[in-house]
C-alpha cells in the first residue's frame, strides 16, 4: 500500500464536493443496469401489474445494496486504483475520502437496504440483497479478482442477484423463471466484461490483476466471449419455452438483439486485437441488456396480451 494514500490527503472545499466524492464511491453507472434488471424481473413476476410503491422501495434498496458493495470494492482495491492512471483520482486513492469513513458509509448503506426490504417487502428479498453484497465483496473482490482468470465468470453471480431480489420482493419466493433471469445475467456478464477488459488490459497487467486477456491473450479471450455470447442466446429464450412466462413480443426482442450480439462477438473472433471491435461489443452489450429488459416489460403488460390475442384472432 502506498504511503501517499495516507499522507497526501485532499480536503473538500464545500459540501457539494463531499457529496460528489461519496457519490463516486458508489460507482453509479454500474448501478443503473442492475436496477433495470431488477425492474424487469418485478414486472414479469407481477404479470405487468406491479405495485409502484413496492418498485420504488425495491429499487431504492437495490441502489443502497449495490452502492455498499461498490464502496467496499473501492476500499479493497484502493492500492491498485492508485497505480492505474484511469482510477488514481478516485476518492480513496486521491485521499478525498478516508478508508474508515468509506467503511462506515458502506455499512450504513447495507443496513438501510436490508431494513427497507425486510420491512416493506419480505425477509427473502432482504437476505438476497445482502447475499449480493457478500458475493461481490468476498467471492469476487477478495477471492477471485486477484487470483483467477475466471474471476468474472464466477463473480458474475453477484451481478445476477438483483433479478432474484426483484422477483422475491413481489412473490415472496423464487420460481424457475427467477433463476432463468439470474442465468441470463450470469452468462451475459463474461462477454460484457471481457470486452471491456480487452480495452484496458494494459492497466490490469500493470497492477497484476489476472484478467483473462492479460493471462491468456486476446485470441483466447475472443473465443471465450464467442462461447458465452452463443450460450446467452438460448438461455434468453427459456422464458418463452419451456417456461411460457413471456411470449412472442419478448421472443422477437430476444431473437433480434441476440442475433446482433452474436454478429459482434463473431467480428471480434475474427479480429481479436482490434480494440474498436471490442469497444463496439462492450457498448452494445449494455444496450442489449437494457433493450432485452424493455422487451420483458413490454411483453408482460396486460395491454400487450390483449393486442397479441386480438392479432391471433384476426389471423385465425
Amino acid at each position: 500500500m502506498h504511503e501517499t494514500l495516507y499522507v497526501s490527503h485532499r480536503h473538500h472545499q464545500h459540501l457539494g464536493q463531499v457529496v460528489q466524492s461519496y457519490w463516486q464511491l458508489t460507482k453509479p453507472r454500474i448501478i443503473v443496469l442492475l436496477l433495470i434488471t431488477t425492474t424487469a424481473s418485478m414486472w414479469i413476476a407481477s404479470k405487468g401489474e406491479v405495485d409502484p410503491v413496492l418498485v420504488l422501495i425495491t429499487l431504492l434498496s437495490g441502489t443502497f445494496a449495490a452502492a455498499s458493495a461498490n464502496t467496499i470494492n473501492c476500499l479493497y482495491d484502493r492500492d491498485i486504483d492508485y497505480d492505474m492512471e484511469r482510477t488514481r483520482h478516485r476518492p480513496l486513492p486521491s485521499g478525498r475520502v478516508q478508508p474508515r469513513d468509506a467503511l462506515i458509509f458502506a455499512i450504513a448503506l447495507a443496513i438501510l437496504s436490508f431494513t427497507l426490504l425486510a420491512v416493506f417487502a419480505n425477509l427473502l428479498s432482504a437476505s438476497l440483497a445482502m447475499s449480493g453484497i457478500v458475493t461481490y465483496v468476498l467471492v469476487y473482490t477478495h477471492w477471485l479478482k486477484r487470483h483467477s482468470t475466471q474471476n468474472i465468470v464466477i463473480g458474475g453471480a453477484a451481478g445476477a442477484i438483483p433479478p432474484l431480489v426483484g422477483w422475491a420482493a413481489v412473490t415472496g419466493d423464487l420460481s424457475w423463471a427467477a433463476w432463468v433471469l439470474f442465468a441470463i445475467i450470469f452468462v451475459w456478464t463474461p462477454p460484457h466484461f471481457w470486452a471491456l477488459a480487452l480495452m484496458i488490459r494494459q492497466d490490469y497487467a500493470k497492477v497484476g490483476v489476472p484478467m483473462l486477456p492479460v493471462v491468456e491473450g486476446e485470441v483466447s479471450t475472443a473465443k471465450q466471449i464467442w462461447f458465452y455470447t452463443l450460450l446467452t442466446f438460448p438461455v434468453t429464450l427459456l422464458l418463452v419455452y419451456p417456461l411460457h412466462v413471456l411470449g412472442a413480443v419478448y421472443a422477437g426482442f430476444a431473437l433480434v438483439l441476440g442475433g446482433v450480439f452474436i454478429a459482434k462477438a463473431w467480428a471480434l473472433l475474427q479480429t481479436p486485437s482490434d480494440l474498436q471491435v471490442a469497444r463496439s461489443l462492450f457498448k452494445y452489450s449494455i444496450f442489449y441488456m437494457m433493450l432485452l429488459c424493455l422487451g420483458m416489460v413490454v411483453d408482460s403488460l396486460p395491454i400487450t396480451h390483449q393486442w397479441v390475442n386480438a392479432a391471433v384472432r384476426l389471423v385465425g
